[in-house]
């Protein structure tokens, strides 16, 4: 493994895992994964096959049909397994950590903050594990009726690169819970903590082929892993795009697929809201995590009295992010995760100038010559936007705000639904009435009021609209991953 960093006794062996054993590919290509802040290689990284994905599948449905995981599994073990696993990434997580930040960019913060709910999460399916009871429906006195719930078998978990391990977490958490075995295909992008999530496990004794990883070529692994017969359910968080494929893809074999896409969140500010946190929050929930976030809410709607005093807040909460390496303590916002997504973005910028609006802020570029050649957008704010641009439109996944002004509530709600998404919203009054008014008026999985982007394991996440179907977290969570069986017993002696 060819490594340029001075801790090279951190970094993964770059290997995928397959039925319990860490391997090459079996082309034995790899390929570098970057670090974005600075363009230099972190480590080279395995680059699976198809023939990789055919064994790892293959190894989990011997490991769901076949060994000690699947329908005849003992609730407790799993839950014992899974405990485990939270008290190592616990155990471990500045390593983790560290490895997000050099392979995704973010703020060490906030890998760190990513690392702790991970360890939640595999706690919180833990106990879930022993509590997926069934029912007996009352069906009269000549019969008995049971509803049991069983795991659907193997499932394929396809992830993205904003935040690694958490949406790692929180597939591989409820599918094992569940009893499902899983075949995880990380972003080829950030592939480090992926793999030594496989060796947690396998140092917490999951057994062999009940987890594999094959990182590589997205669109060829992930086809390959979509279409093959043996897989039993999909679960794929990305972009909207890629996820129509996916339906496409896996119709004929009729698998169970839940997704979660794209979005472009409404963030309403109303005059009555707490405006200093307000503009402060609306600000952090388009630059949080580089803009590189599903959840962003990226339309900032603002009632027309306190537009210009807006515009001037945010303002000044963007001239106060610095930009840098996600290790520097300083920094409030690293790079992107590629050049081609920094390109992408910068190409959104020209478009809000071509379209008209207000360029309001633009910042600096870091200084730092050792982050030259690092994947930088400064925080980018477009003021006086209207709706039907481009850069209210379309998914951006950078760091740009587009300010869109309002005259009354009714405005404010149409413009907030107005768009193929339906991921998130924020909503900013005192008022509670106008609060749930609002909030059961608009069109979207999850309405923060008074806050922006908590995403608490305990409750459902997912999207309306084009931004996705099925629900991940929560009770919710864990359901995707079971089937009902009904079971009926004759209980009438005298037909039997």
């Amino acid at each position: 493994m060819n490594v340029s960093t001075k801790e090279n006794e951190s970094m993964p062996d770059g290997l995928l895992f397959i039925d319990g054993a860490f391997v090459p590919s079996s082309s034995g290509a790899t390929a570098p994964t970057i670090n974005p802040a600075t363009g230099e290689t972190v480590c080279d990284f395995a680059q699976g096959t198809v023939d990789d994905v055919d064994r790892a599948v293959r190894a989990a449905r011997r490991a769901f049909d076949d060994g000690p995981w699947g329908v005849d599994s003992a609730p407790r073990e799993r839950a014992t397994v899974l405990h485990r696993v939270a008290e190592l990434i616990r155990r471990d997580r500045e390593k983790l950590a560290e490895l997000e930040t050099k392979d995704s960019g973010k703020l060490l913060a906030d890998s760190l903050g990513d690392i702790d709910e991970a360890a939640f999460i595999f706690d919180y399916y833990a106990g879930w594990a022993t509590k997926t009871s069934g029912s007996i429906p009352p069906v009269g006195p000549d019969a008995m009726s049971l509803v049991v719930k069983e795991p659907v078998g193997v499932a394929a978990l396809i992830t993205p690169w904003n935040f690694p391990f958490l949406m790692v977490a929180q597939k591989v958490a409820p599918a094992l819970a569940a009893g499902c075995t899983a075949v995880l295909k990380p972003a080829p992008q950030t592939p480090l903590t992926a793999i030594e999530l496989a060796r947690l496990l396998a140092e917490a004794d999951l057994p062999s082929g009940v987890f594999n990883v094959v990182n590589g070529p997205g669109a060829e692994l992930g086809d390959a892993l979509v279409t093959h017969p043996l897989v039993d359910k999909i679960s794929f968080t990305g972009s909207t795009a890629v996820g129509i494929g996916i339906q496409q893809r896996a119709a004929p074999g009729l698998k169970r697929v839940t997704m979660e896409l794209g979005g472009k969140s409404p963030n309403i500010v109303f005059p009555d809201a707490d405006l200093a946190t307000a503009f402060e929050m609306s600000a952090f929930g388009v630059f949080f995590n580089q803009g590189e976030c599903c959840t962003a809410g990226s339309r900032v709607l603002v009632e027309r009295s306190i537009y210009d005093d807006a515009i001037n807040a945010m303002t000044q909460a963007a001239q106060a992010v610095q930009l840098g390496d996600g290790m520097d303590p300083n920094t409030t916002m690293g790079p992107m995760i590629s050049d081609g997504q920094r390109v992408r973005v910068e190409e959104y910028v020209e478009r809000g100038h071509s379209a008209g609006a207000r360029l309001a802020f633009r910042g600096e570029m870091p200084s730092d010559e050792g982050l030259a050649g690092g994947y930088f957008v400064p925080p980018t704010i477009f003021a006086d936007v209207d709706n039907e641009m481009v850069i209210a439109r379309e998914e951006i996944f950078g760091p740009v705000m587009s300010v869109i002004p309002f005259s009354d509530e009714a405005e404010a709600v149409r413009i907030a639904n107005d768009t193929p998404f339906g991921l998130a919203a924020s909503v900013w009054t005192r008022d509670i009435q106008r609060a749930l008014g609002v909030s059961r008026a608009l069109r979207a999985g999850t309405v923060w009021v008074n806050d922006s982007q908590p995403v608490p394991a305990e409750a459902p996440f997912g999207g309306f609209k084009s931004s996705g179907y099925g629900r991940e977290l929560g009770a919710n969570g864990i359901e995707a991953y079971l089937e009902q069986k009904h079971i009926y017993v004759n209980l009438n002696r005298s037909s039997t």
